[in-house]
């Protein structure tokens, strides 16, 4: 897989070439605007890869910038872990940071000039009665009380809001559209609430009033010379809001970022942003919804938005996912207008292709079963060399010691083998993975009747090269008992149990995955994987490939599965059902 997944074309493509085409825009500019209220999710990085890639193959400019309206579910830490996570991901958005907050001077400005214009108003209704004026989908709204009040009284009254004279609740600026529209985001929407006692992680106490997000990203978007707004179906029915923000404030025309100042004193060309809206990305197994992904956090169903089951950013990096493998994901399934549902196995034989290429590989036995060879000294240790990757040499050699005693995983063996059995059993040979062949001579049984331990003997003249005149019944891992070092292991599956959570009507944490996982604390590993850096990636050979975690310490790795090497999700779920 390449570093950077190759353009498809899609309809927001073919929107733009046409604008530049036309002369509509001389440059494009886009924007990924995140509400700092959790974390970014994959649906998210959908997002990341058309603005960022649009920019960047039409050689326009994508702003990073914050749509920070509600200072009560937002902070400092999902702040930074969304530039993280954007960086890690391979976009930059260079000095174009910006947040919403910056703008609530400017934004305050906008709202008094509505009022002069008449076009907005202070309403005094409560919530709940501003629901009831509200209609429905089928009734029309009802005018507020409040809605004819003067302009004088209206500028008068909101100044006041801003001076913190009305406690929250109280009083509201609303919009002055139509309560009739067919469209309920037209029926006198509401610009500003009062939400007094709150500390903003920008801008701290300065502000008691603070914009709705129906009217901050649009104009938002205009003061930064966004082009085209690319956003998710569900902000298909705020379009015409959108546009009607924009058009009724006098947004300065100035040369932000990306135009450039014009003849004669003048600007080029300024067109207002339009807005785009493509399908979102709904995964199997996973909920995208921010709410109850925080609701998960929150209740403690996971261990914290980083939990490798998360479908957030942030989960899949500590899963061992990478960002070429989500780049080329996001460029696979395509940017449409229709809703689908995605295959989890298309994201993880992405993921596979990925670190088929790039990790290398080393040994792990996650259930030991010991076995000693009776026919090798027991002071002898032999050292082997191993190629890191069957593929690539650059990825160098390994030394691996060789021993009396080695451990084997508990699943390679079988006394009454299944019909298609390839490994070890009782009086069978098998080949140790790039070591001698062995056989299997007798068990030894524990007390209570379990096999504590095999006995083998060894070809010594199998190293390298097959034995003379029989076959073996296959190759399995080792690691030697002189040389192991002991690993926690963190099995991962899929949080949910059901390709849709909650579909059914029913409470979404019904459907959680219970085997979700399953941790495996005595497991042996290589001693070069086990000395590997924080966050270094491997294939288990014969297990999956796994990350080494950032819960590991110099006396106890742990490592996390990201992908076994095939999808067995349907065999298990069968086996399970059975």
């Amino acid at each position: 897989m390449s570093d950077t997944a190759a353009p498809r074309t899609n309809f927001i493509h073919h929107l733009i070439a046409a604008d530049l085409a036309s002369g509509k825009h001389q440059r494009i500019a886009t924007r990924f605007p995140p509400e700092p209220n959790g974390y970014l999710h994959i649906g998210h990085a959908k997002s990341i890869a058309l603005n960022f890639g649009l920019a960047e193959e039409f050689g326009g400019t994508c702003n990073l910038r914050f749509d920070d309206t509600n200072p009560l579910k937002e902070n400092h830490e999902f702040v930074a872990a969304i530039q993280y996570d954007v960086r890690w991901l391979g976009y930059d958005w260079g000095e174009r940071l910006y947040f919403a907050s910056d703008y609530f001077e400017q934004l305050y400005v906008f709202a008094l000039e509505l009022i002069e214009k008449g076009l907005a108003y202070v309403c005094d209704l409560s919530a709940d009665e501003m629901r009831d004026y509200r209609g429905t989908l089928t009734i029309p709204g009802r005018d507020s009380p409040y809605r004819d009040r003067s302009i004088a009284d209206n500028r008068a009254l909101f100044e006041r809001m801003r001076a913190g004279a009305f406690p929250d609740g109280s009083r509201t600026l609303r919009a002055r559209i139509d309560m009739t529209s067919p469209n309920v985001n037209l029926r006198d929407p509401v610009l500003y609430r009062i939400k007094h006692g709150v500390i903003h992680h920008q801008t701290g106490s300065a502000w008691c009033l603070y914009p709705t997000y129906d009217f901050t990203h649009p104009l938002s978007d205009a003061l930064e010379g966004i082009t085209h707004s690319i956003c998710t179906l569900e902000f298909e029915d705020h379009r015409p809001l959108y546009d009607w923000c924009v058009a009724n404030v006098s947004v300065p025309k100035s040369p932000q970022p990306p135009f450039a100042k014009g003849g004669e004193g003048g600007f080029v060309k300024w067109n207002p942003p339009q807005q785009i809206e493509f399908s979102r990305l709904n995964l199997e197994y996973c909920v995208m919804s921010k709410r109850l992904l925080t609701q998960l956090v929150t209740e403690q169903l996971v261990n914290g938005w980083d939990d490798p089951r998360m479908p957030t950013i942030a989960g899949l990096r500590r899963r061992g996912y990478t960002p070429a493998a989500l780049r080329e994901f996001c460029a696979r399934i395509g940017v449409t207008r229709a809703d689908n549902l995605v295959e989890m196995e298309l994201l993880e034989s992405t993921l596979r292709e990925d670190l088929d290429a790039h990790a290398p590989r080393a040994m792990a036995v996650l259930r030991p079963l010991k076995v000693v060879i009776e026919n090798w000294p027991a002071e002898r240790a032999e050292q082997l060399t191993a190629a890191n990757h069957p593929k690539d040499q650059s990825l160098g050699t390994r030394q691996l010691t060789f021993g009396r005693e080695v451990y084997i995983d508990q699943n390679d063996f079988a006394e009454l083998p299944p019909k298609g059995f390839k490994r070890l059993t009782l009086g069978g040979e098998v080949r140790l993975r790039n070591a001698y062949v062995i056989r299997c001579e007798r068990v030894i049984r524990a007390a209570d009747g379990s096999i504590a331990e095999l006995r083998a003997t060894a070809d010594l003249d199998t190293l390298g090269k097959n034995p003379q005149g029989r076959k073996v019944a296959g190759v399995i891992q080792w690691v030697a008992a002189a040389s192991a070092c002991t690993a926690e292991v963190r099995l991962y599956d899929r949080l949910f149990a059901v390709p849709t959570p909650g579909a059914s009507g029913g409470d979404f944490r019904a459907d959680l995955n219970p085997h979700s996982l399953q941790v495996l604390n005595n497991c042996f590993i290589e001693p070069s994987a086990a000395a590997a850096a924080v966050g270094s990636q491997f294939q288990f050979e014969r297990e999956g490939y796994f990350i080494k975690d950032v819960d590991s310490t110099a006396e106890r790795p742990v490592f996390n599965l990201t992908v076994t090497l095939r999808d067995t999700w349907g065999k298990s779920q069968t086996r399970a059902a059975a």
